[in-house]
């Protein structure tokens, strides 16, 4: 039964972290496109990037936590080799995500404080931000392929 329980909460884990993931690109990405086609809304964007910033903290940071810890468990209970061309990939890959991951909650920290800022000050949001946006924007495509990757290993197993 412990195995059943550590399967399903890694699979609960890992569908936390995509979706946050995802949602929270959809979201962020649209306020920013909103803003930049209609000219400002700097207190919409910093309100968004600001929950966006949250749920990476709530959500993506534990989820990312967790991953490596019940998959390593779950491999060691099934009895697959930590070594497993397919493990091995993932491991990659997730290293990959996190290492996309690391510099975008910098970035997203940044952009809500200039957003916050622009807000106060009743101004558009400066042209750094719509620079590190482009940045932020760039860093999730990899980030995204590589856990789309991740989820197909998972289920394939390949040899």
């Amino acid at each position: 039964m412990d195995y059943l329980i550590a399967k399903w909460l890694h699979i609960l884990s890992s569908t936390v972290l995509f979706g946050t993931g995802i949602g929270s690109a959809y979201y962020m990405l649209r306020a920013c496109l909103t803003a930049r086609r209609e000219g400002g809304q700097a207190a919409a964007v910093a309100m968004v990037v600001g929950h966006v910033v949250q749920a990476d903290w709530l959500f993506t940071t534990t989820t990312i936590v967790f991953q490596p810890l019940s998959g390593w468990y779950l491999a060691r209970e099934v009895g697959y080799p930590l070594t497993a061309p397919w493990l091995l990939w993932s491991y990659v890959l997730y290293v990959l995500a996190g290492a996309c991951w690391l510099p975008v909650v910098w970035i997203q920290l940044r952009m809500r404080d200039m957003a916050r800022e622009a807000a106060t000050a009743g101004t558009p949001l400066p042209s750094h931000f719509w620079r590190l946006f482009t940045i932020w924007f760039a860093l999730g495509i990899p980030a995204f392929l590589a856990l789309v990757v991740v989820f197909w290993l998972m289920v394939a197993r390949p040899s």
